[in-house]
């Protein structure tokens, strides 16, 4: 395994980690994405994107309130990914509930200060639950599911007619592809030729309220995907390797779709205990704790 490859592995099991650690701390959270997305998180902040460094991990301010003539001190959430340079790649998270996730996968890419992750869904932090546009790595307020590919393509097409080189990349969960705007995202896109977008989808097969295919089933999502235009790959979304790989395929006035095949309890197999409701772990008493204390000693372990 190359260094490269090693320091994914790390980066994936830190956010892992931190991401367990505050839901035993705080009774409750979004675990399976961390479990399923951890590597994809990893290989996107760890060489991927050409993102401008920060000065050190930063410390979050306080929520300031929107900007307006009467604040104009406001921070964006992008400002943890580093300068918006012409050449430089921007992020978009479109599933908003994986933020607990952005904010581990910051820290461990030395963006976001450790102790930073106390203020998770406090008031007055910009460390929400749901991230917005001044929470740390946010880019816009993707809201709910399938907005943020029509967000981040409209960015792309706007910098595009500026001249600007930089590439928009975007994490999307599997479910989104069951709502009908990210198909028109895609029309669009194959309209304008766009290749400057690049898709990594978490296809955990899991959702809300269970199983993404009993709820809507997707059907052969990369044959549809091609006939919209895209250029498609299918990786094992733990692969490091592949997903360095995939990053690269060529996809000329297209854009390029990683469809990551994951599974939402890696590295947490007692999450089996949930299984068929994976969307949200909850500790429920002392006995869940305990389960759970002893999945995240194994993960510390594995450091």
């Amino acid at each position: 395994m190359s260094t490269k490859e090693l320091r994914a592995k790390k980066f994936a099991n830190g956010v892992r980690t931190r991401v367990l650690e505050y839901i035993i701390q705080n009774n409750g959270g979004y675990m399976s994405q961390a479990c399923s997305s951890a590597e994809i998180f990893a290989c996107l902040f760890g060489g991927i994107m050409n993102l401008e460094p920060v000065a050190g991990p930063l410390i979050p301010e306080p929520f300031s309130g929107v900007p307006s003539d009467h604040n104009k001190n406001y921070v964006p959430g992008y400002y943890f990914n580093g300068a918006h340079k012409r050449y430089a790649d921007r992020f978009i998270l479109s599933p908003t509930h994986y933020s607990l996730v952005l904010y581990a996968a910051l820290i461990e890419a030395g963006r976001l200060e450790e102790k930073s992750m106390s203020q998770f869904n406090k008031d007055g932090s910009t460390l929400e639950q749901i991230g917005a546009e001044h929470s740390p790595g946010m880019e816009v307020m993707t809201g709910s599911l399938g907005q943020g590919l029509s967000q981040a393509v409209g960015m792309a097409l706007a910098r595009r007619s500026k001249g600007e080189t930089g590439k928009t990349w975007l994490i999307m969960s599997d479910g989104e592809f069951q709502i009908g705007m990210v198909w028109e995202a895609f029309q669009f896109m194959n309209h304008y030729k766009m290749d400057t977008v690049g898709i990594f989808v978490d296809v955990n097969r899991q959702q809300c309220d269970g199983a993404v295919n009993s709820v809507m089933q997707l059907g052969p999502l990369g044959d549809k995907l091609r006939d919209f235009g895209a250029e498609v790959v299918k990786v094992d979304g733990h692969d490091i390797e592949a997903l360095y790989k995939a990053a690269e395929t060529p996809h000329k006035e297209k854009p390029l779709v990683v469809l990551c095949d994951t599974d939402p309890m890696r590295g947490v197999p007692e999450l089996m205990i949930n299984r068929g409701k994976l969307h949200y772990l909850r500790m429920r008493n002392e006995a869940d704790k305990e389960r759970f204390q002893l999945e995240l000693d194994k993960l510390k372990g594995a450091k």
